[in-house]
Protein backbone atom coordinates (compact mmCIF):
# COMPACT_ATOMS: atom_id res chain seq x y z
CA UNK A 1 0.00 0.00 0.00
CA UNK A 2 1.22 3.48 -0.87
CA UNK A 3 0.65 5.42 2.35
CA UNK A 4 1.28 8.68 0.58
CA UNK A 5 -1.83 8.49 -1.58
CA UNK A 6 -3.59 5.64 0.27
CA UNK A 7 -3.77 3.53 -2.89
CA UNK A 8 -3.09 -0.17 -3.30
CA UNK A 9 -1.14 -1.80 -6.09
CA UNK A 10 -2.82 -2.92 -9.28
CA UNK A 11 -2.00 -6.53 -8.41
CA UNK A 12 -3.77 -6.16 -5.07
CA UNK A 13 -6.81 -4.60 -6.74
CA UNK A 14 -6.96 -7.48 -9.22
CA UNK A 15 -6.76 -10.03 -6.41
CA UNK A 16 -9.48 -8.21 -4.46
CA UNK A 17 -11.70 -8.17 -7.54
CA UNK A 18 -11.13 -11.92 -7.97
CA UNK A 19 -11.92 -12.57 -4.30
CA UNK A 20 -15.25 -10.78 -4.63
CA UNK A 21 -16.07 -12.63 -7.84
CA UNK A 22 -15.42 -16.09 -6.38
CA UNK A 23 -17.25 -15.40 -3.14
CA UNK A 24 -20.20 -17.72 -3.43
CA UNK A 25 -23.14 -18.69 -1.27
CA UNK A 26 -22.06 -22.27 -0.63
CA UNK A 27 -24.56 -25.12 -0.17
CA UNK A 28 -22.34 -28.10 -0.84
CA UNK A 29 -19.71 -28.75 1.82
CA UNK A 30 -17.18 -31.42 2.53
CA UNK A 31 -17.57 -32.79 6.05
CA UNK A 32 -13.91 -32.53 7.06
CA UNK A 33 -13.29 -30.16 10.01
CA UNK A 34 -12.31 -26.52 9.83
CA UNK A 35 -9.03 -25.54 11.46
CA UNK A 36 -9.93 -23.63 14.63
CA UNK A 37 -7.08 -21.13 14.21
CA UNK A 38 -8.27 -20.30 10.70
CA UNK A 39 -11.87 -19.91 11.87
CA UNK A 40 -10.76 -17.62 14.72
CA UNK A 41 -8.75 -15.51 12.29
CA UNK A 42 -11.78 -15.10 10.05
CA UNK A 43 -14.10 -14.30 12.95
CA UNK A 44 -11.67 -11.62 14.07
CA UNK A 45 -12.45 -9.69 10.87
CA UNK A 46 -15.93 -9.02 12.24
CA UNK A 47 -14.36 -6.60 14.70
CA UNK A 48 -12.99 -4.64 11.72
CA UNK A 49 -16.45 -3.93 10.36
CA UNK A 50 -17.96 -0.46 10.56
CA UNK A 51 -20.91 -0.15 12.92
CA UNK A 52 -23.30 2.71 13.45
CA UNK A 53 -22.15 4.80 16.42
CA UNK A 54 -19.45 2.19 17.06
CA UNK A 55 -22.23 0.10 18.59
CA UNK A 56 -20.75 -3.27 17.51
CA UNK A 57 -24.19 -4.91 17.85
CA UNK A 58 -23.21 -8.33 16.46
CA UNK A 59 -23.83 -11.33 18.67
CA UNK A 60 -22.67 -14.79 17.60
CA UNK A 61 -23.86 -18.21 18.72
CA UNK A 62 -21.90 -21.26 17.64
CA UNK A 63 -24.42 -24.04 17.15
CA UNK A 64 -22.67 -27.28 18.07
CA UNK A 65 -24.88 -29.60 20.10
CA UNK A 66 -26.78 -32.34 18.29
CA UNK A 67 -30.01 -31.06 19.84
CA UNK A 68 -29.55 -27.48 18.65
CA UNK A 69 -28.49 -28.55 15.16
CA UNK A 70 -31.41 -30.94 14.83
CA UNK A 71 -33.83 -28.18 15.86
CA UNK A 72 -32.31 -25.75 13.34
CA UNK A 73 -32.46 -28.35 10.56
CA UNK A 74 -36.09 -29.19 11.36
CA UNK A 75 -36.85 -25.47 11.32
CA UNK A 76 -35.34 -25.15 7.85
CA UNK A 77 -37.11 -28.22 6.49
CA UNK A 78 -40.50 -26.98 7.72
CA UNK A 79 -39.97 -23.50 6.28
CA UNK A 80 -38.65 -24.96 3.03
CA UNK A 81 -41.72 -27.16 2.63
CA UNK A 82 -43.94 -24.13 3.18
CA UNK A 83 -42.00 -22.15 0.58
CA UNK A 84 -42.26 -25.01 -1.93
CA UNK A 85 -46.03 -25.13 -1.50
CA UNK A 86 -46.24 -21.45 -2.41
CA UNK A 87 -44.92 -21.88 -5.95
CA UNK A 88 -46.83 -22.81 -9.08
CA UNK A 89 -46.29 -26.29 -10.51
CA UNK A 90 -43.47 -25.44 -12.93
CA UNK A 91 -41.60 -23.22 -10.46
CA UNK A 92 -42.19 -25.69 -7.64
CA UNK A 93 -40.59 -28.47 -9.67
CA UNK A 94 -37.50 -26.35 -10.20
CA UNK A 95 -37.47 -25.17 -6.57
CA UNK A 96 -37.59 -28.77 -5.32
CA UNK A 97 -34.35 -29.52 -7.15
CA UNK A 98 -32.43 -26.69 -5.47
CA UNK A 99 -30.07 -27.44 -2.61
CA UNK A 100 -30.76 -24.52 -0.30
CA UNK A 101 -28.89 -25.53 2.83
CA UNK A 102 -25.63 -27.22 3.79
CA UNK A 103 -26.84 -27.82 7.34
CA UNK A 104 -26.43 -31.59 7.17
CA UNK A 105 -22.78 -31.40 6.11
CA UNK A 106 -21.24 -28.12 7.28
CA UNK A 107 -18.90 -28.70 10.25
CA UNK A 108 -19.31 -25.16 11.59
CA UNK A 109 -22.70 -23.51 12.05
CA UNK A 110 -23.32 -20.05 13.44
CA UNK A 111 -26.41 -18.02 14.26
CA UNK A 112 -25.56 -14.33 14.04
CA UNK A 113 -27.79 -11.77 15.70
CA UNK A 114 -28.13 -8.03 16.13
CA UNK A 115 -28.57 -6.79 19.68
CA UNK A 116 -31.14 -4.05 19.22
CA UNK A 117 -31.02 -3.18 22.92
CA UNK A 118 -27.30 -2.43 23.10
CA UNK A 119 -26.40 0.84 24.79
CA UNK A 120 -22.98 0.86 23.14
CA UNK A 121 -22.77 3.75 20.72
CA UNK A 122 -25.37 5.74 22.67
CA UNK A 123 -27.81 5.48 19.71
CA UNK A 124 -25.60 7.70 17.54
CA UNK A 125 -26.85 7.28 13.99
CA UNK A 126 -29.56 4.86 15.07
CA UNK A 127 -32.05 7.28 16.58
CA UNK A 128 -33.97 7.86 13.36
CA UNK A 129 -32.86 4.65 11.65
CA UNK A 130 -32.53 1.90 14.29
CA UNK A 131 -32.22 -0.64 11.48
CA UNK A 132 -28.70 0.71 10.94
CA UNK A 133 -27.55 -1.64 13.70
CA UNK A 134 -28.73 -4.60 11.63
CA UNK A 135 -27.07 -3.23 8.52
CA UNK A 136 -23.88 -3.01 10.56
CA UNK A 137 -24.11 -6.71 11.34
CA UNK A 138 -24.63 -7.51 7.66
CA UNK A 139 -21.48 -5.52 6.87
CA UNK A 140 -19.60 -7.58 9.45
CA UNK A 141 -20.90 -10.80 7.90
CA UNK A 142 -19.65 -9.63 4.50
CA UNK A 143 -16.12 -9.13 5.82
CA UNK A 144 -16.27 -12.54 7.50
CA UNK A 145 -17.47 -14.08 4.23
CA UNK A 146 -14.58 -12.63 2.23
CA UNK A 147 -12.05 -13.66 4.88
CA UNK A 148 -13.34 -17.23 4.77
CA UNK A 149 -13.06 -17.35 1.01
CA UNK A 150 -9.50 -16.02 1.16
CA UNK A 151 -8.69 -18.98 3.44
CA UNK A 152 -10.23 -21.47 1.02
CA UNK A 153 -13.43 -21.87 3.03
CA UNK A 154 -17.03 -21.27 2.07
CA UNK A 155 -20.10 -19.78 3.74
CA UNK A 156 -23.75 -20.56 3.17
CA UNK A 157 -26.41 -18.12 4.36
CA UNK A 158 -29.61 -19.95 5.36
CA UNK A 159 -32.58 -17.58 5.30
CA UNK A 160 -35.38 -20.12 4.91
CA UNK A 161 -36.14 -20.32 8.61
CA UNK A 162 -38.69 -19.28 11.20
CA UNK A 163 -36.56 -16.81 13.21
CA UNK A 164 -38.83 -16.79 16.23
CA UNK A 165 -38.67 -20.57 16.50
CA UNK A 166 -34.89 -20.48 16.17
CA UNK A 167 -34.73 -17.85 18.89
CA UNK A 168 -36.69 -20.12 21.21
CA UNK A 169 -34.60 -23.15 20.34
CA UNK A 170 -31.35 -21.27 20.98
CA UNK A 171 -32.78 -19.43 24.00
CA UNK A 172 -31.57 -15.99 22.93
CA UNK A 173 -32.56 -12.67 24.55
CA UNK A 174 -35.80 -11.19 23.25
CA UNK A 175 -34.05 -8.05 21.99
CA UNK A 176 -31.78 -10.02 19.65
CA UNK A 177 -32.86 -10.06 16.02
CA UNK A 178 -31.71 -12.88 13.77
CA UNK A 179 -29.58 -11.75 10.84
CA UNK A 180 -28.82 -15.20 9.52
CA UNK A 181 -27.94 -18.81 10.11
CA UNK A 182 -24.56 -19.57 8.55
CA UNK A 183 -22.90 -22.79 7.48
CA UNK A 184 -19.10 -22.76 7.21
CA UNK A 185 -16.77 -25.37 5.81
CA UNK A 186 -14.70 -26.54 2.88
CA UNK A 187 -16.76 -26.23 -0.30
CA UNK A 188 -17.04 -29.21 -2.63
CA UNK A 189 -16.45 -26.84 -5.52
CA UNK A 190 -16.54 -23.14 -6.30
CA UNK A 191 -17.47 -21.13 -9.35
CA UNK A 192 -17.63 -17.51 -10.41
CA UNK A 193 -21.24 -18.13 -11.43
CA UNK A 194 -23.92 -18.36 -8.71
CA UNK A 195 -25.44 -21.83 -8.48
CA UNK A 196 -28.96 -20.40 -8.78
CA UNK A 197 -27.95 -18.91 -12.12
CA UNK A 198 -26.35 -22.17 -13.22
CA UNK A 199 -29.59 -24.01 -12.44
CA UNK A 200 -31.76 -21.47 -14.26
CA UNK A 201 -33.55 -20.06 -11.22
CA UNK A 202 -32.57 -16.45 -11.94
CA UNK A 203 -30.01 -14.46 -13.93
CA UNK A 204 -27.65 -11.78 -12.70
CA UNK A 205 -28.12 -8.27 -14.05
CA UNK A 206 -25.61 -7.28 -16.70
CA UNK A 207 -25.48 -3.69 -15.48
CA UNK A 208 -26.03 -1.88 -12.22
CA UNK A 209 -29.32 0.07 -12.27
CA UNK A 210 -28.63 3.66 -11.17
CA UNK A 211 -31.22 6.40 -11.29
CA UNK A 212 -30.79 10.13 -10.97
CA UNK A 213 -33.15 12.58 -9.36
Amino acid sequence: MNMRDNSFSEDFRMQLDLLMRVRRDVRRFRSDPVDEAVLARCLDTIQLAPSVGLSEPWRIIRVESATARAAALANFETANATALAGFSEAKAERYAKLKLSGMREAPVQLAIYCDDSTTKGHKLGAGTMPEMRRYSVVTAVTLFWLALRAEGLGLGWVSILDPQQLNRDLDVPTDWQLIGYFCVGHPERLSKTPELEQLGWETRRSALPIETR
